[in-house]
């Protein structure tokens, strides 16, 4: 994040309140975006845990603060374990060395930030 005081929450709401006027703007193309991410995270021959455990290691390698708020809180809500998230996090830094790394330790934190406000499963 450019803005360590932010919190991944605050991150999260505030991206998807900018992308209010794509959804007025052009409502096709987001409703066809939303629905991809449901159809690609659906549960199938993996579970949707371990679909956005995938998720969220990609974002380290893109190097992308709003999705990997998106994916740790989604995450939290399926009951990911750190152990399971560190994991994940283990191989995009394996595949993305030092530069993952640093996205790394911003996955690890929010995590933690939604892993914290999540309900106990």
């Amino acid at each position: 994040m450019s803005d360590p005081t932010t919190s991944y929450r605050d991150l999260t709401h505030q991206v998807s309140a900018r992308l209010a006027t794509l959804r007025a703007s052009t409502p096709e193309v987001m409703k066809a975006f939303n629905e991809l991410g449901r159809a690609a995270t659906a549960p199938g021959a993996l579970d949707a845990k371990t679909k956005e455990l995938i998720a969220l290691a990609l974002s380290v390698a893109v190097r992308c603060d709003p999705c990997i708020g998106f994916h740790t809180k989604a995450l939290a809500k399926l009951g990911a374990t750190r152990q399971e998230v560190d994991e994940a996090l283990g191989v995009a830094t394996y595949m993305g060395g030092g530069p993952s790394l640093m996205y790394v330790a911003n996955a690890v934190a929010a995590f933690d930030e939604f892993a914290q406000a999540a309900p106990p499963r």
